[in-house]
């Protein structure tokens, strides 16, 4: 008689990051993948998640599921994503912990750390200063989230895990014209020109600051494989803020992203960068040296991981839409 496999619950499977997930755990032969979609399981209603676990026996739990949005969305509906992303997060976290699972992964967000922590950004930098104003909201319902997770290890003696990821992308990113981060942002804007044979490609800012990229299939291994490690390495590891930051440990400035995206997508026009506009943080790095000493490495450099986004952009059609090539990009950076 064969044994019974482990059955993993990864909620916001349609969603980059989610999907990213269920592709890797697909993999194996000793987990069945439990997933729902929004329309069959809201997240944010407790009798809904609360009946969906007193349904499904679930070994493991990937809280993937989140509402998200680039600057402008964040800054103009914190209601709703302080609101719903708390909401997310107790549901699954204390339902799952009331039916029984034991073991469960939270994804945080880059944002949870202070506006001006030093960096590159330790895990100990957490709670020591002011936040970002335009997603403090989102920030907060992420930090409840990981808190979830340390209080109930702490009382009631369950394997709750967090991780905070970098700046991703990847397969089924989302490149809406106004609400996109800066990659997907850029591989619109780069794809539209050529298409239109557009002369120049305007960028807001000077291009200077630095930043992190991580790619989607990188971060989900990183979850898998924090969640293979044992209790004592976990807690040894993580020590002494309790959860890991996920990143490459590596930068590039917003110029030097736009050329590599200008030449993965082929367009060969002038970019220019209006300094007269805002840059934004100059610097967001993380520091990946606990998740390093796991044993843990990215396997996809920048250049490939783009050119993997681009193809899958293609694809799946994501970039059909006309948009207004003159758009800003306010939400670059």
């Amino acid at each position: 008689m064969s044994e019974r496999k482990k059955r993993v619950f990864v909620a916001g499977h349609r969603g980059m990051v989610g999907a990213a997930i269920a592709r890797a755990l697909s993999h194996r032969d000793e987990v069945e993948l439990v997933c729902r979609t929004h329309a069959e399981l809201d997240l944010t209603d407790q009798q809904q998640v609360r009946a969906f676990f007193a349904a499904e026996p679930i070994d493991e739990v990937y809280l993937a599921a989140a509402r998200v949005g680039g600057i402008h969305a964040n800054d103009t509906y914190p209601a709703e994503f302080i609101q719903q992303n708390l909401a997310i997060a107790n549901n699954v976290i204390h339902e799952a912990w009331r039916h029984g699972v034991t073991r469960l992964l939270f994804l945080g967000s880059s944002c949870i750390y202070p506006r001006m922590a030093p960096q590159p950004m330790r895990e100990s930098a957490l709670l020591t200063g002011e936040l970002e104003s335009t997603n403090a909201a989102y920030a907060l319902a992420k930090i409840a989230g990981m808190k979830l997770c340390e209080s109930y290890n702490r009382q009631y003696g369950v394997d709750y895990r967090s991780v905070m990821p970098t700046n991703l992308y990847g397969p089924g990113d989302n490149y809406h014209p106004e609400n996109s981060h800066v990659i997907p942002a850029l591989i619109r804007r780069f794809h539209e020109a050529r298409e239109n044979d557009a002369p120049t490609v305007a960028i807001w800012g000077s291009g200077t600051p630095m930043r992190e990229f991580l790619y989607a299939d990188d971060l989900a291994r990183a979850c898998v494989h924090v969640m293979a490690l044992s209790p004592e390495d976990y807690r040894a590891h993580s020590a002494p803020a309790g959860f890991f930051n996920i990143g490459t440990g590596t930068e590039v400035s917003i110029r030097e992203l736009a050329l590599l995206i200008g030449k993965t997508i082929g367009y060969r026009g002038e970019i220019v960068f209006d300094a007269t506009r805002p840059d934004g943080t100059p610097r967001k790095l993380l520091d990946c040296s606990a998740i390093a000493s796991t044993g843990w490495t990215p396997l996809i450099a920048l250049e490939a991981g783009l050119q993997l986004a681009y193809r899958d952009a293609l694809d799946t059609g994501r970039l059909a839409a006309p948009v207004d090539i003159t758009t800003a990009l306010e939400n670059a950076v």
